[in-house]
Formats: structure tokens, C-alpha cells, sequence
């Protein structure tokens, strides 16, 4: 689980824009919050789907490549037990080096395409769903956490959190 209250408000703040913008060019927050929805209740997971894509009522989701299920299961398996550093790469020696290296290197350079079913409703937006740092570090981006990962309570509370204000001393 997230510790949302641990980041500073200058990231707090980054991730509030990030998805308000984001939602936004997907039709407002009801049309976002139902996208979410639908991939929490979709079974079998939804980065699975043999086309690569995901289908829900108000638009779809779409990927460069299909993902197969045991890297879908290893990837769960390392977001459930990463610490707060947020760090996916593990040290060298550790006996599952080479499975989560080759799974960053799959996944690594796939980009997710979200768009709405009416283009009235906005543009969409394309994400990563890793950010590589460097070659032992890689991180998830905060879109793919957002849609695949967080609980639905964490994103309103990240989406209708106070804007902080800025003090220029």
C-alpha cells in the first residue's frame, strides 16, 4: 500500500495536476472513475486481454504489446511486496534477478494509450508504464498506479486533496 501522507506537498501537488489534467482529457472525473471501476471488476486481468486492449463503456485502453500472464503475476507479486522506495529492481545477488529484469525489459518500453469512445469528450492521454531511472532502478509510472494499482479511495482523495498554498518568503 501506498503511504500517500509520506510525499511532500510539492509531489502531492504534481500527481493532484497530473490526474486532473488527465481526467480531463478524458471527459471529467465520473467518465475516469468509471474506467477504473471497470478494470477493478474485470476478470481476468485486464493487461492479460489477448488484443492488447481494454474495452469499457466510455472509451478503451490501449498497448503496444500483448502481456502474458506470468508477467502479469510476477509484476502484482513485486508491486505487493515492494517497500516505500518504490524501487521495482532488486539487488544483484537476489535469486529472482534475472525473471524481474527480463519482465522490466518487456514491459519496460510499452505505452499506454487511453482514449474516450466519443471525441467530444477530449483527446485522451498517452503514459509509460515504467519509468526507467537508470539500469538498477525502475519505478511504475503514477498513471499505470493509478489505473492498475491504487485503490479507487487513494485516487478521489489524491484528486480532491487542497491545493497547498505557496509561500514566497
Amino acid at each position: 500500500m501506498v503511504k500517500y501522507d509520506l510525499f511532500n506537498n510539492d509531489l502531492k501537488q504534481d500527481f493532484k495536476n497530473q490526474l486532473i489534467r488527465n481526467t480531463t482529457s478524458l471527459g471529467g472525473k465520473n467518465h475516469f472513475l468509471s474506467l477504473i471501476e471497470a478494470i477493478r471488476i474485470a476478470h481476468p486481468h485486464p493487461l492479460m486481454s489477448k488484443d492488447a486492449s481494454f474495452r469499457y463503456s466510455k472509451g478503451s485502453i490501449k498497448w503496444e504489446k500483448v502481456i502474458y500472464k506470468d508477467k502479469v503475476d510476477l509484476l502484482m507479486t513485486l508491486i505487493k511486496k515492494r517497500e516505500s522506495d518504490k524501487n521495482l529492481m532488486p539487488e544483484k545477488g537476489n535469486r529472482n534477478y534475472k525473471k524481474i529484469r527480463n519482465l522490466m525489459r518487456t514491459i519496460g518500453p510499452i505505452k499506454f494509450e487511453v482514449r474516450p469512445k466519443n471525441s467530444k469528450d477530449g483527446d485522451g492521454f498517452i503514459f509509460n508504464c515504467i519509468d526507467i531511472i537508470d539500469k538498477n532502478t525502475c519505478q511504475l509510472s503514477f498513471m499505470f498506479e493509478v489505473l492498475f494499482v491504487f485503490p479507487i479511495k487513494l485516487i478521489k482523495r489524491i484528486y480532491t486533496a487542497p491545493r497547498e498554498t505557496i509561500n514566497v518568503n
